[in-house]
């Protein structure tokens, strides 16, 4: 039971939060693109998005060998979930669930309006990157990933917006 003789803790009327000013204004972040999900069932889990959770636009399952996987994309408006399955014994989500049999979140993409000056500015800054230079992802624009020790530990996916 609560005393009625305490005293009444005004609520905030809304939260303060502060902008900071980007110490790189070499490139601008843009929006979240996607989240990627490791899948191991990837019939299963395309059937969970639409059947269970209503998803209506949802991509066909598409193989990229040169990337070791196939996806498929759920998108929700303002941004898309991919779901990954391995393509061959070689790619690297056959590693990741090894790892993490029931699957799991693998990565986030966030666009970027310069993808060479982000990856430039990003290394400068000690972050490593596990390509040398951008390739072209499952959208068909360039991409390049930052490892995962080095961002709090989720790999990050800068794709060019």
């Amino acid at each position: 039971m609560f005393s009625r003789s305490l005293p009444r803790l005004a609520a905030p009327l809304a939260r303060q939060f502060t902008t900071a000013t980007p110490n790189h204004p070499v490139f601008q972040l843009g929006r979240l693109n996607h989240v990627a999900i490791a899948v191991p069932d990837l019939a299963k889990s395309t059937a969970f998005y639409k059947n269970v959770l209503g998803a209506t636009d949802v991509s066909e399952s598409v193989a990229l060998p040169e990337h070791g996987v196939y996806t498929v994309f759920v998108n929700l408006g303002n941004t898309k979930i991919e779901l990954l399955h391995p393509h061959g014994d070689k790619s690297p989500i056959a590693k990741f669930l090894e790892r993490n049999q029931d699957g799991g979140m693998h990565h986030i993409c966030i666009e970027v309006d310069d993808i060479n000056a982000a990856l430039t500015k990003v290394t400068e800054m000690g972050v490593r990157s596990l390509d040398k230079k951008p390739k072209i992802g499952a959208h068909g624009k360039p991409v390049v990933f930052l490892h995962p020790k080095d961002c709090g530990g989720v790999l990050v996916e800068l794709e060019q917006a």
